[in-house]
Order: C-alpha cells, then structure tokens, then sequence
C-alpha cells in the first residue's frame, strides 16, 4: 500500500506539472504566420483565412491563458506588443466569424455595434474591443502610436502588417507604421498648391492623444512625412482638413 501510495503521489506530481501553462510566446509566431500567410499590402484574404484559421484561433486562446499577475511583470514594450496584437487578432477573429460582410459595421446591431461585441477574452475577462482600446491601451500607456498599429478592419485604416508586432521591435515597427499611413496620399496627404494638409479623421478622432505626448497632431507627424511633404510644410502655414474614411472591409482582391 505504501508503494501505491508513493506511486499515486509521483503520478499526482507528474500531472501537476503537466498541467502547468507554458510561458507564453513573446515572438507571437503563430499570429506571425497567419499575417505572412494571409496579408498582403495591408489587405486581408479574409475567404482564406476562413478556411485556414487554427493558427489564429490556437493565438488567440493562447492569449486567453496568460495569467493577469503573469502579464504586470512583463516590460512594457512586451505588454504593449501583446495587447496590439490581441485586438488585431480579435478584430480578424470578429470578420471571419460573420464573413462574408462588405463592412464591419455590418456586424452587430444598432445598440451594439462591432467594437462592443463581448469578442476579447483576456485575464479572465471577456471584453470588447473598445473595452481593450479605450479603456486599456489608451488609458494605461501614454502611447499615440498604437493608431497607426490597430487596424479595424477597414481601408480608412492604416496598414495591417505582414508580421506580429514584438517587443523588441516595437518601436522600429511603430515608426515604420507612422511612415506607412502618412505615405497613403488617400488618407494623408500635404497640398502645397493649396496650402492645405489633409489628414485623417483618426487625427481628428484620437488627437487628444498626440497632442498630449507632442504638443499638437503636426508636431507628432513632423518626423513621419514622405520628404516631399516634410520639405513644404518647412515653408509656412497650412491650414488642415479631414478626408472621408472608407470604412469597407479591408479585403485582399481575388
């Protein structure tokens, strides 16, 4: 009996550890892998990624076992990475699971549109995507950034990357994103004949946050701006005006 007794414990032990979660992947490789397959020029193959998605689902619930004491020791670049990839990854988990749309704001209904739909399960939590940008990310990290890295699925969006957004990197790739946007002349652009910048609505809509890091929206750009633009706007005053947002999905064409 001592001897089954003994076994009993060792077994009980061995499933214990068996039992334990494994660290999580800071190199986010299986996010990674879905982006390089399915991503191109910042548009998705939505049909495909459909039809192959146990990569992003196994990401996602990955995501959903890291453990909230877990994740306050992490830096704050590994935090950051973490929780822009998680609304990236729930934002392409939300299209496919109502795919085919034309919008994402086909999704939900009047009371409830797609950013509150209880799609987010983090720390034991389930959220909603602007639970996770309004009031985690642009709460808890002074960081204005983050808009040109989270992508809600439309065209008006910046770029959705062919890589996962990792700590060490994080800064190269939010800079690299900055660029990116600013470049798109449908979404941003500097008329010298006019005198006019066009911007964005997400500079309308998110200026608080750069103004509260740099000053002003335009002091915030100034570094990011194709040579061309940054040269004119070096030659005096521009007034500044809003593009239309295209908000169809943000879908590869076939």
């Amino acid at each position: 009996m001592k001897y089954i007794g003994l076994l009993g414990g060792i077994l009980g032990l061995a499933g214990f550890a068996v039992a334990q979660p494994a660290p999580f992947d800071q190199t986010h490789l299986l996010l990674d892998k879905t982006l390089k397959t399915h991503v191109r020029d910042g548009l998705v193959d939505y049909a495909a990624l459909k039809r192959h998605r146990q990569n992003l689902d196994h990401y996602l619930a990955a995501m959903a076992a890291v453990a909230e004491p877990d994740f306050k020791q992490w830096h704050e670049k590994q935090r950051l990475a973490f929780l822009i990839n998680a609304y990236n990854a729930c934002t392409l988990q939300l299209i496919i699971n109502h795919y085919p749309v034309k919008s994402i704001k086909d999704i939900g209904g009047w009371v409830k549109g797609p950013w509150d739909q209880p799609v987010v399960r983090l720390f034991g939590h389930t959220l909603t995507l602007n639970d996770l940008e309004h009031k985690i990310l642009r709460v808890e990290y002074s960081e204005p950034r983050i808009h040109f890295a989270l992508v809600c699925a439309a065209r008006g969006c910046p770029p959705l990357r062919t890589e996962a957004y990792v700590a060490d990197r994080l800064d190269a790739q939010l800079d690299d994103q900055a660029r990116q946007f600013l470049a798109t002349a449908s979404k941003n652009r500097v008329a010298a004949d006019e005198r006019v910048i066009y911007l964005s609505p997400l500079f309308k809509w998110y200026g608080a946050d750069f103004e509260k890091k740099s000053g002003s929206v335009l002091a915030a750009l100034k570094s990011y701006w194709p040579k061309e633009s940054a040269a004119a706007l070096a030659k005096g005053e521009f007034k500044t005006r809003y593009t239309e947002y295209d908000w169809s999905l943000n879908q590869r064409s076939r």
